[in-house]
């Protein structure tokens, strides 16, 4: 469950095995877990994600998402040296454990639909998600046909138009709207005058 699992501890943190990454690769990578936590934008939270990871001897964090998962996994690494001195002197680890977790080491991937980050081709998600506006596409354009009527499909992507431009094309859309390329006044007539032709 992500940060949510790291504060959480327990059962949220277990070693992966043979078994329980067998006959996932057709799944979404979500098939993991995936969870706002408002506990690890405290620091008291990540206090006790430290706490879990050190007390299983982890050092090594994948990180994957977007803004928020690698703003966090960022703060989380530039304050590592600091929590565990603070676990040293609350006793709730040894000077020794803290010695040999003293590194955290982080890698960061971006999961994000959005393909919004720059230096990537694309994120991690997106062309799931853009086959899966595909499909959905596909399966209520001959419903348009055959009814004559327009439909209007709203997409995923927050302050990015990536995946509205691009199913758009792909799919033949009469119009489209783009947080990036806001509507000129006037845009209903037009739109209108367009879907009559």
């Amino acid at each position: 469950q992500g940060y949510e699992g790291l504060v959480e501890g327990g059962d949220n943190i277990k070693q992966a095995n043979w078994l329980s990454v067998s006959n996932i690769i057709q799944l979404g990578g979500t098939v993991i877990g995936s969870a706002r936590c408002k506990a690890f934008t405290t620091r008291a939270g990540r206090l006790r994600a430290a706490r879990n990871l050190v007390e299983h001897g982890i050092t090594n964090l994948c990180v994957i998402g977007g803004d928020g998962s690698l703003t966090g996994a960022d703060i989380f690494r530039s304050e590592w040296g600091g929590l565990l001195e603070e676990l040293v002197q609350d006793g709730q680890i040894s000077e020794e454990v803290a010695q040999e977790n003293c590194h955290l080491n982080i890698v960061g991937l971006v999961g994000s639909i959005d393909n919004d980050f720059c230096g990537t081709d694309m994120t991690i998600g997106t062309d799931s998600a853009l086959h899966r506006i595909m499909e959905v596409i596909d399966a209520i354009t001959t419903t348009a046909q055959s009814h004559q009527r327009t439909f209007v499909l709203e997409v995923m992507g927050r302050h990015c138009g990536y995946l509205a431009l691009v199913s758009g094309l792909a799919s033949g859309a009469d119009w489209l709207f783009i947080p990036e390329s806001p509507p000129e006044d006037g845009w209903e007539d037009l739109m209108c005058e367009r879907l009559g032709e």
